[in-house]
């Protein structure tokens, strides 16, 4: 496989990826929160700032140039997905998008997870008291879609996968998981939060019916995400949360509530954060998400080559992952690694990435994850490559 020598983005664009001494960071940590790039920056300071007033309210000029900002913010996000503005609703992250539709969901029967599932696809779900059944992953770090054709029964109202997972990096055949899910009557709900940074996404082809995903991992804004549904469906949804903005007339004796998206956007909304994710969807989206997948394809193949050469590191996962490496050494804990590759100016994340289902089936308790981003290069899989052999070194 052809190396490649430079990010498909500047790293000069990333105010991030310097140390305080100045020397270079390698951040291998974007699965967890990706660097901001200084046109998101810039965003978020005008809108903040120089371009700053409430939207949806206000009869005064910057209002409605803020508003218009806000809506087109809103239309962006969406068509990265390919979606409708009228379906895309804005929240604090994924996280809350989760929640909302567990909650919302007017038909709470049974749900299909996985096991490689985040905690913020399991643990909604259990709180808003729905029957949790479990779909099997396969040797290589797949959900096993076999096995879900086989357990999904008519009682199962929704089925929500991972499109990417955040542990494993393997992908889903969601144009498959959502024609499962709908022969049987249920919905299917993609987290996307690792998929829309690293691959085109299309939800009219996938077929699924809603798609959660974050900003921040999208080079975006930390505390906004989006909740996208089909129009039937979010019609059909009651609000969840109760205040401003998500009425139609309030009276002490009744109220009535505004059509979605705005049903579900109780309060003033995020305006600043919106802003700043439609800077990163248009960031990503002159880059290519096609350009984006295979850049960090390659570095994967690089890393996985790499660590394979070493007779004790076991990796996990699928050989085609989406930008993201897990991996254990023998003898050394992952908390251990990220410390002294610390040292080395070399970011990764060990722990059991809000994924504890997933370690047990792995039968580990943590492993160490390497996920790359539009910054990353062959330089970062170097300087890995050279933190865990001095880590092997001191560990002796």
């Amino acid at each position: 496989m052809e190396a490649i020598s430079r990010p498909l983005a500047s790293r000069a664009d990333f105010p991030g990826l310097v140390t305080p001494a100045g020397a270079p960071w390698h951040y291998l940590d974007s699965a967890a929160t990706a660097q901001k790039p200084q046109v998101v920056i810039d965003a978020l300071s005008d809108a903040a700032g120089k371009d700053y007033a409430t939207v949806h309210r206000g009869v005064y000029a910057r209002s409605a140039d803020m508003t218009r900002g806000f809506e087109d913010a809103r239309r962006t996000v969406a068509a990265l997905i390919g979606g409708k503005d009228s379906e895309l609703i804005f929240t604090r992250g994924a996280t809350e998008a989760i929640n909302l539709l567990a909650y919302s969901y007017p038909d709470k029967g049974r749900v299909l997870l996985s096991e490689l599932e985040h905690h913020s696809n399991i643990v909604p779900w259990q709180l808003a008291g729905w029957q949790v059944d479990v779909c099997p992953i396969t040797d290589d770090g797949q959900i096993d879609l076999d096995a879900a054709e086989a357990m999904l029964t008519p009682e199962h109202t929704m089925v929500a996968f991972a499109h990417v997972s955040n542990v494993l990096g393997s992908m889903l055949d969601a144009r498959r998981a959502a024609e499962l899910a709908h022969a049987v009557g249920a919905k299917l709900l993609l987290d996307g939060c690792q998929a829309v940074p690293r691959m085109p996404v299309d939800v009219a082809a996938i077929g699924c019916d809603f798609y959660a995903f974050s900003a921040h991992k999208l080079y975006g804004p930390t505390g906004i995400g989006a909740l996208w549904g089909k129009a039937e469906q979010l019609d059909a949804m009651p609000p969840w949360q109760g205040g401003g903005a998500m009425i139609d007339a309030v009276s002490f004796a009744k109220t009535t509530y505004a059509p979605a998206p705005q049903r579900f956007e109780a309060g003033t909304p995020a305006i600043v954060e919106a802003v700043g994710f439609a800077a990163a969807c248009d960031y990503v989206s002159a880059i290519g998400l096609d350009a984006i997948h295979a850049h960090e394809a390659n570095l994967v193949a690089q890393a996985r080559e790499a660590l394979g050469a070493m007779n004790d590191v076991t990796l996990f996962g699928p050989e085609e992952s989406a930008g993201i490496v897990s991996f254990l050494i023998d003898g050394i804990h992952p908390h251990d690694l990220g410390t002294i590759l610390d040292e080395e100016n070399v970011a990764i994340r060990a722990g059991h990435h809000c994924a504890q289902p997933l370690m047990a089936r792995l039968g580990v308790t943590a492993t160490a994850r390497a996920s790359f981003g539009i910054y990353s290069d062959e330089d970062d899989v170097a300087a890995l490559i050279r933190g865990i052999e001095r880590t092997k070194r001191i560990f002796g």
